[in-house]
C-alpha cells in the first residue's frame, strides 16, 4: 500500500504592515467660478496628472463637490495647496 503524506505550505514571507503616519489629503472643492479647463490645467501642472486623470477629477469635483486629489505629508501638500490657491481654486488640506 502506497501512503501519501500531505503537507499544507505556508507563506513564509513576513507581513510588513504600511505605517501611516501623519497622511493627509489635499482635497479640491467645486466652485462657480473656475473653468474645467482652468481647473485641468492647474491639475496637470501643479499636481502633475495626465489629461485623462484630470478631467476625471474635474467632473468628480463637480459632480460630487469635491475631490481628494493627493495625500501625503501636511510639508509635502502644503507647496502645491498654495500654488492651487493662488490659481483661485479652492483647495483645503484636511
Amino acid at each position: 500500500m502506497i501512503e501519501y503524506s500531505r503537507q499544507t505550505e505556508t507563506n513564509s514571507q513576513p507581513l510588513i504592515l504600511e505605517e501611516l503616519v501623519d497622511q493627509f489629503n489635499l482635497v479640491l472643492y467645486n466652485d462657480d467660478v473656475n473653468t474645467f479647463d482652468h481647473v485641468i490645467n492647474c491639475l496637470i501642472r501643479i499636481c502633475k496628472y495626465e489629461l485623462m486623470e484630470a478631467e476625471q477629477c474635474a467632473w468628480i469635483v463637480h459632480v460630487n463637490g469635491k475631490c481628494k486629489v493627493r495625500n501625503g505629508s501636511f510639508d509635502e501638500l502644503e507647496g502645491m495647496c498654495n500654488q492651487m490657491m493662488n490659481e483661485g481654486l479652492s483647495v483645503k488640506i484636511e
